[in-house]
């Protein structure tokens, strides 16, 4: 019998091995807290043991999408994050973006622009 972890699967894009971005701060919590994390970045490494893939490759079963990306580079990503199809997107302060915003939501994907350090530290995740 599979156990199944009752936390949401997450695919953090925007992955960065630098201590100091948020997006490194937001997988080092999910990971700590027993998240099954999955990262996107442009530069490959390692964070906390998770390999940074790089964008294009192919998720299944991802409950939560986090950016960490801003606006104007999202557009590249359009297509790739709607075709995961996740149960929610994360928008972090400074990646809202009402075009994706709108259509995630016509897909009836949840839409949150909050922070996900936040949500974590809050219990609101």
């Amino acid at each position: 019998m599979k156990i199944m972890s009752t936390l949401k699967s997450t695919l953090l894009i925007g992955a960065s091995v630098n201590p100091d971005r948020y997006a490194y701060k937001a997988a080092e919590r999910l990971i700590s807290l027993g998240y099954d994390v999955f990262l996107v970045g442009i530069k490959q490494g390692v964070v906390f043991g998770k390999e940074i893939m790089p964008y294009g490759t192919k998720w299944k079963d991802i409950h939560t999408i986090t950016l960490y990306i801003n606006p104007s580079v999202q557009v590249q990503y359009y297509d790739y994050i709607l075709n995961i199809n996740p149960s929610r997107i994360i928008f972090n302060p400074g990646t809202e973006n009402t075009e994706l915003e709108k259509l995630a939501q016509e897909k009836g994907i949840e839409v949150i622009e909050a922070c996900t350090l936040v949500m974590l530290a809050t219990h609101q995740y």
